[in-house]
């Protein structure tokens, strides 16, 4: 359906994409991965004409129509669900008015008697209503009340303000329309931001159902790998394609790295035997000729780069820590509310040492208030959570914790203030697992971006001792590597983990138990993710 055929982007400052060339065949699903700053997004603005490739063309057959779900997407708040449904018709609402117009004119010449105008109108609106007619204006409504169940939507939701609901809801009506359009081709980038793992689901599934052509960037790896069976890697400014899913890519990119690993050490070896019988036969009077012609096809030899990224070994280990009492938590009849809204009634839970739970439920059920109950920052307003009193450490990483970090502190400094004992090696390799690479660690707090503040505060909290670890949406603002990283991290980890996360790929990697909050109560599923959907679904 489309082809990247050699295709460059150059901005003023550097080179973000060098050698391009992929395609995208009707129907298929396809995982647009890479690092953060390889050049993704600027690949689907390239692909819809936002902007204009450097050099390369872009083959297409046909006129196939493709639609963009942006990370920020547009909608009129102050309209309402259907409105904005209905402006997807662009065409069909433009008609509509012109016919409006048209009738309006029709009422004052009938009163005015002019015939040749009123003949002129009624001919007009003949054309109008044929055009209307063949462009679908009276299947809209039907077509909006045939999408809006499939959306989740009632009939008389339809009537509500855009601005009443949550930003998950919101995403949902621009998907909508997107979708009336019937489009050949749908790019989306990060859709599964700041949705709860309801909608996650939902969207999953709804997108799977599609015939739809889709070229999807996300770091949600669980959608990846549900929804892809081709993934395109760009690195270094080229593409790279693999046929699977996002574990298929994985698995095969990881061979790739041994096998180029193996072959890089291998080659090593040989330069430098043929470098010492070169130095060492170069002035021999019998042999020189012949170190003569090995230094020539030495300098012919193409060099294996090493590979850029390690296997199997994660940038960084949790610090060490002693062992705590064999129960963690216990908590009962634990009861609160904000308000009207009640958020814990009578809920119990117990916790064992060296369990790995992640948290799950809607946006609002009680997740970070129940890690603010533990850490005893709120206090709830009936029942008890008995910590345990042997050898207890904990460490808590919540969304706006990177809000308190030191402002004038470089990166660098940060860390080893916090590690003085450690070198400087080991240090930046602890930074480079989080993305901080080269001169970026020295960069100042308050110099950088949201996300580098985040992974920071992370880094943070990596390097303190603990048996006891509460995170709160640790791979927001991570990369790919950074999070295989972290999850290697806490894999080694000894102590007990408190997990919330929108990353089902991550819980699936780390939680060997998961706690579901429904109906202001806890329940717990004594298994991993997958565990937990085949009980689930079962239910």
């Amino acid at each position: 359906m489309i082809r990247l055929e050699k295709i460059s982007k150059i901005y003023s400052t550097e080179e973000v994409l060098k050698d391009i060339n992929w395609e995208v065949k009707k129907g298929e699903k396809i995982g647009l991965v890479g690092s953060n700053g390889s050049g993704k997004t600027t690949q689907l603005k390239i692909l819809i004409g936002d902007e204009e490739q450097t050099t390369g063309c872009i083959r297409k057959e046909g006129n196939p129509k493709i639609a963009y779900l942006r990370q920020e997407f547009e909608l009129n708040s102050k309209n309402t669900v259907r409105k904005e449904l209905e402006n997807s018709f662009s065409e069909i609402q433009f008609l509509a008015n012109e016919l409006l117009e048209i009738e309006k004119k029709l009422k004052l010449l009938e009163v005015s008697g002019n015939k040749k105008e009123l003949d002129r109108l009624v001919n007009q609106l003949g054309i109008y209503q044929r055009k209307y007619e063949q462009s679908g204006g009276y299947q809209m409504n039907s077509e909006i009340d045939k999408i809006l169940p499939i959306l989740g939507f009632s009939i008389n939701d339809a009537d509500q303000l855009v601005e009443n609901l949550s930003g998950g809801w919101q995403m949902k009506i621009a998907l909508g329309k997107i979708m009336l359009q019937k489009p050949d081709l749908l790019l989306l980038d990060e859709p599964t931001n700041h949705l709860d793992l309801q909608t996650i689901s939902w969207l999953e599934e709804y997108l799977i159902s599609l015939k739809t052509a889709i070229i999807l960037i996300s770091h949600d790896r669980y959608f990846l790998d549900k929804l892809c069976k081709k993934i395109i890697l760009t690195e270094d400014g080229i593409s790279h394609t693999y046929i699977g899913n996002y574990s298929s890519f994985i698995q095969t990119r990881n061979l790739q790295e041994q096998a180029k690993n193996k072959a890089f050490n291998l080659q090593q070896k040989e330069i430098e035997s043929q470098k010492k019988y070169i130095e060492r036969f170069r002035a021999s009077a019998t042999r020189s000729s012949q170190a003569k012609s090995r230094e020539k096809q030495l300098d012919k030899v193409q060099k294996i780069s090493t590979s850029l990224r390690k296997i199997k070994a994660p940038s960084f280990n949790f610090a060490e820590s002693t062992r705590s009492g064999k129960k963690i938590v216990e908590i009962q009849n634990l009861c609160h509310s904000y308000g009207d809204n009640l958020i814990f009634f009578e809920a119990n839970l117990s916790v064992k040492s060296g369990d790995k739970i992640a948290f799950l439920g809607p946006n609002g059920a009680g997740k970070s208030t129940l890690f603010k109950f533990i850490m005893k920052k709120l206090v709830p307003e009936l029942g008890q959570i008995t910590l345990s009193q042997h050898n207890l450490i904990m460490n808590y990483y919540e969304q706006n914790q990177a809000d308190a970090l030191p402002a004038e502190e470089t990166v660098l400094d940060l860390i080893f203030e916090n590690v003085p004992n450690w070198t400087q090696k080991r240090v930046r390799t602890l930074l480079g697992g989080f993305g901080f690479k080269d001169d970026s660690v020295f960069k100042r707090v308050k110099n950088l971006s949201g996300g580098e503040k985040a992974r920071l505060a992370l880094a943070l909290i990596v390097i303190k001792p603990s048996n006891f670890l509460l995170l709160d949406e640790p791979t927001n603002h991570l990369d790919m590597n950074s999070k295989e990283n972290l999850e290697l991290a806490l894999k080694k980890y000894k102590g007990t983990v408190f997990l919330i996360s929108h990353d089902r790929y991550f819980i699936s990697k780390i939680a060997n138990r998961i706690v579901e909050i429904q109906d202001c109560q806890f329940y717990p599923f004594n298994g991993d993710y997958e565990y937990y959907l085949h009980k689930r679904n079962r239910a």
